[in-house]
């Protein structure tokens, strides 16, 4: 799974979120490192629906502005805590491997 798909899962599992809100959720999480734009969001978004991870929830006019709130379905939430334990696995063996070059300290 790429991260900009890991990091909207990862905004969808606080609960439904309008694309807006998903980008600036995805920017926090990331620290700014990763920056959607709404056509990439919005791709992304279709290619979850279309994959059974995301769906839409509701719809509302903000300003004369539709917001097409999406949620997670379950099989998104699966999707991403796999994906959060086998990062957590890559993560505990980098420090492992890191560990043994790191200069012992008394």
């Amino acid at each position: 799974m790429r991260e900009p798909t890991f990091l909207i899962l990862t905004a969808l599992a606080a609960g439904p979120r309008h694309g807006y809100g998903i980008i600036q959720d995805v920017a926090t999480l990331s620290e700014t490192r990763v920056s959607l734009l709404p056509g990439t969001l919005y791709t992304a978004l279709d290619r979850l629906t279309a994959e059974g991870l995301v769906e839409r929830d509701h719809e509302e006019t903000v300003d004369g502005r539709l917001r097409r709130y999406y949620r997670l379905t379950s099989a998104g939430v699966e999707a991403l805590d796999v994906e959060t334990a086998r990062l957590r696995q890559l993560a505990t063996a980098a420090e492992t491997r890191l560990r043994s070059i790191r200069p012992r300290t008394a």
